[in-house]
């Protein structure tokens, strides 16, 4: 599904991937994990096409056909993303003055889908969610397991073959942690989704299919 080969990334003399090389399997569930610095965060968002790496390339099996991601201009990139993958963030980044069904669609609909097809999906999916009952609620009227609910479904809405997350529980207390972690692979059975997670929750990374450790810029055996 992804194959990243040699990623180096700097931030002006700090060198924070160190040459990475990974892969990950269609409908894998991956953690990666370790120590604050490490580059985690950075890894993905290089994964994910939010940060160009100055060496290395990113490769995605789409349909039979392998993609460099890094190889794309920026408008093509930009559809790449939209299309194929969906982020989840710590803190869910859902903007305060929409609803939480126009919230849902916003990628469907910048990605040029019809205005009633994006809308449609979007409330398929907060009842697959269990949010049916919040549609018109904004933002700040949900709860903080709501709130990263409604995230989980605005990554889901345009069908992305990967799911891109970054420390998603880590602003949630145990029972809402424990929630979010087994609606990961009720996805993943439901839709065949993969997903690469970067986290410090230790449960979820053990429930992972693979862990990946980093330390230093790169990968630890």
């Amino acid at each position: 599904m992804i194959k990243a080969t040699g990623i180096h990334k700097s931030y002006d003399s700090l060198e924070v991937l160190k040459g990475i090389d990974l892969e990950i399997g269609t409908g894998e569930i991956v953690a990666i994990v370790g120590p604050s610095g490490a580059g985690k965060t950075t890894l993905l968002q290089v994964l994910g096409s939010l940060e160009r790496p100055e060496g290395g390339e990113v490769k995605y099996e789409i349909g039979g056909n392998a993609v460099d991601i890094y190889s794309l201009n920026e408008k093509s990139l930009a559809a790449f993303r939209n299309r194929h993958i969906g982020f989840v963030f710590q803190f869910h980044q859902l903007l305060p003055e929409f609803s939480l069904l126009e919230n849902v669609a916003m990628p469907a609909l910048i990605g040029g889908s019809r205005r009633a097809d994006a809308f449609a999906r979007a409330a398929e999916l907060i009842d697959y969610l269990g949010l049916s009952d919040r549609t018109t609620h904004r933002p700040n009227q949900l709860s903080g397991g709501e709130r990263q609910r409604a995230a989980v479904a605005r990554a889901l809405v345009n069908s992305p073959e990967v799911i891109l997350a970054d420390e998603p529980s880590g602003s949630l207390d145990s029972a809402n942690r424990n929630e979010l972690h087994q609606l990961f692979f009720k996805i993943r059975r439901d839709m065949g989704s993969t997903f690469v997670i970067v986290t410090h929750d230790n449960t979820l990374a053990a429930d992972a299919d693979r862990i990946i450790t980093l330390r230093d810029g790169l990968t630890v055996d």
